[in-house]
C-alpha cells in the first residue's frame, strides 16, 4: 500500500469529504493540517503549484484536490493507485 498525504485545513468539507473516501477505503494517510503548521502551506504549494486544499498524493504521484480524487475512483484507477 502507498503511503498517502493529505494537506488540509480542519473547517474544509472538501477535505473532510476527501478524508472519508480514504477512511471508507481502509487507507491509513498522514495529515497536514496548513493552518496548524503554516509553514507547510508554502510547501504544498511548491509541490502541487495549487493553493487549495486538499491537495493529496499517493506514494510520488500528485492526485490533485477532491474532486481529483473521486474522478480516479469513479474511474476504478484510486485502488491499483493506492496498492501502488
Amino acid at each position: 500500500m502507498q503511503q498517502v498525504t493529505i494537506y488540509s485545513k480542519s473547517w474544509c468539507p472538501f477535505c473532510v469529504r476527501a478524508k472519508s473516501l480514504l477512511q471508507a477505503k481502509k487507507v491509513a494517510f498522514q495529515e497536514i493540517d496548513v493552518e496548524k503548521e503554516p509553514t507547510r502551506l508554502a510547501e504544498m504549494i511548491q509541490q502541487s503549484g495549487r493553493r487549495t486544499v486538499p491537495q493529496i498524493w499517493v506514494g510520488d504521484t500528485h492526485v490533485g484536490g477532491c474532486d481529483d480524487l473521486f474522478a480516479l475512483e469513479s474511474a476504478g484507477r484510486l485502488d491499483s493507485l493506492l496498492a501502488g
